[in-house]
């Protein structure tokens, strides 16, 4: 893949869709989350077109802070989860990536000051919104040993949803796609601030 990957989306849609392209412009993943679901159902494609099934993230229960997001290829195969972890993630987003039962990697929110920031400041009229503008958060990949392998970023947009992810670090394919397929879904749980 061609870094920097952005994931675009539109605010105010029914159903959130999410397009994912690399440096040079081109269209890696289209994903689209099913609506009026009680369960999350994500499904990634190889374009907007929606023919070529990539990929399927399915939550274990209805949604809660501890819910375990699976990742599933077209044929079914295991490709790994990630959950959210609980009371932890009230205040500073925190999810583990994992891969065969263990954890694998780990996502953290890069300034957790920025979250309590807007948290406050968004109660306040006008105020609110100018700091939801200003105070975007951002998102560390990581292994359990500490190496920074990704950052996720979002940027300031008024009528979509914009996010850039750096590489930091060399890692294999599958922990790329493993790791891009949980921060598709940091997006879909998170896309309410910045």
């Amino acid at each position: 893949m061609q870094y920097p990957i952005e994931l675009r989306f539109k605010l105010m849609t029914l159903g959130q869709r999410i397009t994912a392209t690399d440096a040079g412009g081109n269209t890696l993943m289209f994903i689209k989350q099913k609506m009026f679901k009680l369960k999350e159902n994500v499904e990634i494609f190889s374009d907007n077109s929606q023919t070529n099934l990539l990929f399927r993230i399915m939550s274990d229960r209805v949604i809660d802070f501890s819910a375990n997001y699976s990742f599933t290829d077209a044929q079914g195969n295991d490709w790994g989860a990630v959950r959210r972890k609980g009371m932890r993630s009230l205040w500073s987003a925190h999810y583990e990536v994992m891969q065969e039962g263990r954890v694998d990697m780990t996502i953290e929110e890069e300034s957790p000051m920025k979250k309590v920031l807007e948290s406050l400041l968004g109660e306040i009229p006008v105020v609110g919104f100018v700091a939801a503008y200003l105070l975007n958060p951002s998102y560390i990949v990581g292994r359990p040993d500490g190496t920074q392998l990704l950052r996720l970023t979002k940027k300031p947009a008024f009528f979509e949803g914009l996010f850039t992810l750096e590489k930091l670090q060399e890692m294999p394919e599958d922990d790329e796609l493993r790791s891009l397929m949980a921060l598709i879904m940091l997006v879909l749980l998170e896309r309410a601030r910045g």
